[in-house]
């Protein structure tokens, strides 16, 4: 099935992934770790979430919305890492602000935007560094900090999630899934952990500070 005119994605989001789901009779657009998408379209968006964390924001007036896949950095085990708050800045920081800013920027109004959050499971090898709670510690900071009222949650516990938000009415579907998934999203999520932990360990490019 081809998409319509109505059903094109916003600029910049043409990559993401979106399809036809029979068994939801709506197009679907998929958001992987480390990435985020909004639209004002009637369709749902995608995620499925182990130890990371997805926040579904909108603005409910306008009928924009979207979700973010993120995981923050790890604080490696016998490594002297900086301050772990550094990489929360620079990796949740930046998940949380592209999906704001980018809801600002086709029509959304920060004082009406609503959010729901979802995720930071505890599974295997992410439950010893404790990368699930901080996760949830992060969001629920960051969204109390830019008052945005958070609608509902689902958070911890040792289930995968499956996330549907309908970016339109900012309605979410949530659905725990099996134990016999969780390898699949342990593998995926310990992949991208490697590559945002090595990114971290990075020295970020220098910056200039311009004064008027």
């Amino acid at each position: 099935m081809v998409l319509d005119s109505r059903q094109q994605a916003y600029p910049g989001f043409e990559r993401t992934p979106r399809y036809w789901d029979n068994e939801q009779q709506s197009w679907v657009a998929r958001v992987d770790p480390g990435e985020y998408y909004i639209s004002n379209q009637d369709e749902l968006i995608y995620t499925r979430l182990g130890s990371c964390v997805a926040a579904c924001i909108w603005d409910p007036l306008m009928g924009i919305g979207g979700l973010n896949h993120f995981l923050l950095p790890e604080r490696a085990l016998h490594e002297d890492w900086h301050q772990l708050t550094s990489y929360s800045c620079r990796y949740g920081n930046w998940a949380m602000e592209q999906l704001i800013n980018s809801i600002l920027n086709v029509g959304g109004l920060k004082s009406r935007l609503q959010a729901k959050i979802f995720g930071g499971a505890s599974l295997g090898r992410m439950s010893v560094l404790n990368v699930g709670q901080s996760n949830i510690d992060f969001v629920r900071n960051y969204l109390a900090m830019e008052g945005i009222e958070v609608q509902a949650e689902d958070l911890g516990g040792p289930w995968p999630r499956k996330v549907l938000l309908h970016p339109q009415s900012g309605k979410v579907r949530v659905k725990r899934l099996a134990i016999e998934g969780i390898r699949q999203i342990e593998t995926e999520e310990a992949r991208y952990l490697r590559g945002v932990t090595r990114q971290a360990a990075e020295p970020a490019p220098d910056s200039v500070e311009l004064f008027d």
